[in-house]
C-alpha cells in the first residue's frame, strides 16, 4: 500500500451548534445487570470549589452482588480503546483523580435494587484553567455470605467518566494526518482509514464528522462517521475506520469533522491499493 503525504487541508465557515457532550460508556454483563447512571459527568468548576453529586448503582439480577469502587485515570489508546487504570503517569497533568472522593467506596446491592454512591470534587485553590478527567468504577465482588466453591467467577466492572473543567479554556485542533494501512490481524486481512486528529490545547472535544472513500471518477464508494471519543488535552489520537475496499486503484481520503469551534476542517489524501493486495 502507498500513501502519499500531501494531505490537503481547508476550512470552512459553519453554522454549528454547540460540542456535543463526551460520553465513555463503561460496559457491564448482562447475567449480573449491573447498571449505573449518569455514565458521564460534565462539570465547569472554579479553584477552590467543592462539588458532590449522586451516581445511581443498580443490581437489576434477582441475586445478591457486592460492588467495590475505585478511583481511576483513564485515557484513549491507539486503537480507539478507553484504558482505565488506578493510576496513569502520563495523565497526572490533567488528572481529577486527586480531587476526588466516592461514599461508600463498598456496598453490597440485593438483588433487583438500586443505592446512592455520593462523590466530591475539591478543586485546588491554585487550579489552572484546563480540562481534567478521571473516573469511578464499580466492580463486582463475591457477596460476603457467598461460598468459595468451585466454579468460573466473572468480574465485571462499570464505569462512570468525569470532566472536570476549571475555568473556560478553548479547545484548538486539527487533522494532522490522514493515510491507510493494511489492518494487523491475519484472520481479518483488509484496509482502514486513520485519522490523527491533534489537540495542543488544555480543553478535550469531541469530534464529528465523516470520513469518505472516493474513486477515480470522483464517486464515494465508501462512507464512515467519526466513533464518538474525546480528543483529550496536549496529545494527537488516532481514530479508525475499517474500510470495505478490495479492489486495487487508486483512491482519494476525504473527511470533514467539525471540532467544536466555528468552521469545519477538511482534509484528502490519495492512496493506493496495489493489484498484489495485502
Amino acid at each position: 500500500m502507498h500513501a502519499r503525504h500531501h494531505l490537503h487541508r481547508n476550512r470552512k465557515l459553519a453554522v454549528l451548534g454547540a460540542l456535543t457532550a463526551l460520553v465513555l460508556a463503561g460496559r457491564a454483563s448482562a447475567q449480573i445487570g449491573l447498571g449505573l447512571s449518569p455514565m458521564r459527568l460534565d462539570l465547569t468548576l472554579s479553584p477552590g470549589v467543592t462539588h458532590s453529586g449522586v451516581l445511581s448503582l443498580n443490581n437489576d439480577s434477582p441475586d445478591k452482588v457486592r460492588v467495590v469502587a475505585e478511583l481511576l485515570d483513564f485515557y484513549i489508546d491507539a486503537t480507539d480503546t478507553p484504558q482505565f487504570g488506578r493510576q496513569y503517569t502520563q495523565e497526572a497533568e490533567f488528572s481529577c483523580r486527586p480531587w476526588l472522593t466516592v461514599n461508600p467506596m463498598e456496598i453490597e446491592l440485593a438483588g433487583n435494587s438500586h443505592a446512592a454512591v455520593r462523590f466530591t470534587i475539591r478543586t485546588p485553590a491554585n487550579a489552572t484553567e484546563r480540562s481534567n478527567h478521571c473516573a469511578v468504577g464499580f466492580t463486582t465482588q463475591p457477596a460476603v455470605n457467598q461460598s468459595n466453591g468451585p466454579g468460573l467467577r466473572t468480574a465485571v466492572q462499570i464505569v462512570a467518566a468525569i470532566y472536570a473543567v476549571v475555568g473556560k479554556p478553548a479547545a484548538e485542533g486539527s487533522i494532522k494526518d490522514l493515510t491507510l494501512e493494511p489492518v494487523p490481524d491475519p484472520k481479518q486481512p483488509g484496509w482502514r482509514a486513520v485519522v490523527v486528529l491533534a489537540n495542543p490545547s488544555l480543553m478535550h472535544f469531541r469530534p464529528t464528522g465523516d470520513l469518505d472513500v472516493l474513486d477515480e471518477s470522483g464517486k464515494v464508494v465508501e462512507s464512515a462517521k467519526f466513533v464518538p471519543l474525546p480528543v483529550l488535552p496536549k496529545r494527537d489520537q488516532r481514530f479508525l475506520f475499517p474500510l470495505k475496499l478490495g479492489m486495487p486503484g487508486n483512491y482519494t481520503l476525504r473527511v470533514r469533522v467539525d471540532l467544536g469551534g466555528s468552521e469545519i476542517e477538511e482534509a484528502t489524501a490519495v492512496v493506493v491499493i496495489p493489484k498484489n493486495g495485502l
